[in-house]
């Protein structure tokens, strides 16, 4: 099988040198353990380890003066994978990075350790990357390089290039960005993969990881997230479905987007009296990962959810840009589906799937009025137009293209 390049490489090389230990988190199986052999290989005086060994893990835990000798002395480069399993990975990497003058790389799939033990320890002294499974443009470069060329250079797309893009875009926003899905030959190992995915999720993640004994709660929550995507998240619904309290609901949404499962969108607001300030949406990281847990993998145009799959696959664009998801939504049910905020501008983008005509909703025009947003795009299968109303410009582009919007 071969290697799926991927944008955050270049990124990453561009720090190699640098004194701060570098930290590659995200989902499982979405090729951190890959992207860090590929650097590790064009290095020297490297060492590559993985905390799944548990002597290796011991060492570092109880040992790490002995730790030290046997795996960062007389290197310049570690890399140490899995590096979630570690209990006390804050501290005793502190103790590593503050005596041996050596460049540290690690990557884990659950962000839990980074975030509430070891930042404390590493303050000033870590760069954390996010890996997330492959984004559209990544997908597109790996599947047929001369069409990404295209589809990176213009803005408007012929009939025939069009027809393309959008029969490669069927594919994967069933199927999802993991890349050994990507590599799979045919749908029934994709969903093979996929399946291993999950299960792999629940037993070395949940069970391991997080220590949490009630993993049927988890798939229970799991599987009627997968129901609600794009909505305004149910919270009495979802603790009736898992047996849950409000507290233990929390907490599990909590370890779910910590183990990069699903995202979060919160309201965009600046009215509380008429626009709501609380209630989150939640989208999955990958779209197949989502359609494993419903054991649903349709073409898109046969689909009831179809609408829900092209909002969930903008999400992981945006969050593939380091964009902070929100939305709006009055208490008069005005709505837009996603808002951007970058450089002191206001983005609205709309999601419209079955749009055949250029049609501008009230709410999108509403919330460009109030906020003065002078860039909007709308979102659908095909239409590709610019529309001017007033001082506004509205934008409209096929879905796949939000990977290379200039936002």
């Amino acid at each position: 099988m071969g290697y799926i390049q991927r944008d955050l490489e270049e990124n990453i090389r561009n720090y190699i040198e640098k004194k701060e230990i570098i930290a590659i988190v995200g989902a499982r199986q979405c090729g951190k353990t890959t992207l860090m052999e590929h650097i590790f290989k064009d290095l020297k005086r490297a060492v590559f380890i993985s905390f799944e060994d548990r002597k290796i893990l011991s060492f570092f835990e109880n040992d790490i003066d002995s730790f030290a000798e046997l795996y960062v002395k007389n290197y310049d480069y570690l890399f140490i994978d899995e590096f979630q399993y570690a209990k006390n990975g804050g501290k005793n990497l502190k103790y590593i990075y503050d005596t041996i003058r050596i460049k540290i790389i690690i990557s884990g799939s659950s962000s839990s350790e980074l975030s509430i033990q070891s930042i404390k320890y590493l303050v000033g002294r870590i760069f954390v990357f996010t890996l997330y499974p492959l984004s559209f443009s990544e997908y597109l470069r790996y599947k047929q390089e001369r069409m990404y060329l295209i589809y990176l250079k213009r803005n408007n797309f012929s009939k025939e290039v069009l027809f393309s893009l959008q029969k490669i875009y069927e594919e994967f926003v069933i199927y999802g960005g993991y890349p050994r899905v990507v590599l799979s030959e045919n749908s029934e190992e994709k969903k093979v993969v996929l399946r291993n995915i999950y299960n792999t999720y629940l037993l070395k993640e949940v069970k391991e990881i997080m220590e949490i004994r009630d993993d049927y709660k988890i798939a229970k929550l799991i599987h009627g997230l997968a129901l609600q995507i794009g909505s305004l998240i149910n919270y009495h619904e979802l603790s009736q479905l898992t047996e849950s309290n409000y507290r233990e609901l929390l907490m599990y949404i909590n370890i779910l987007k910590k183990t990069f499962v699903i995202s979060e969108s919160r309201p965009f607001y600046e009215n509380k009296r008429k626009e709501l300030t609380k209630n989150p949406k939640i989208y999955f990281i990958d779209n197949g990962f989502r359609n494993i847990i419903l054991n649903n993998f349709q073409k898109k145009n046969e689909r009831v959810d179809k609408g829900q799959l092209n909002e969930n696959f903008v999400s992981n664009e945006l969050l593939k840009r380091n964009i902070e998801l929100r939305y709006w939504r009055t208490k008069s049910k005005a709505e837009v589906d996603f808002i951007i905020e970058k450089n002191s501008s206001i983005i609205p983008v709309e999601v419209k799937s079955d749009l055949r005509d250029i049609k501008i909703t009230r709410s999108l025009f509403s919330f460009m009025r109030k906020y003065k947003a002078k860039n909007s795009f709308v979102l659908s299968e095909s239409l590709q137009q610019d529309v001017k109303r007033e001082q506004f410009k509205i934008y409209f582009r096929p879905l796949f293209s939000i990977g290379t919007i200039a936002l």
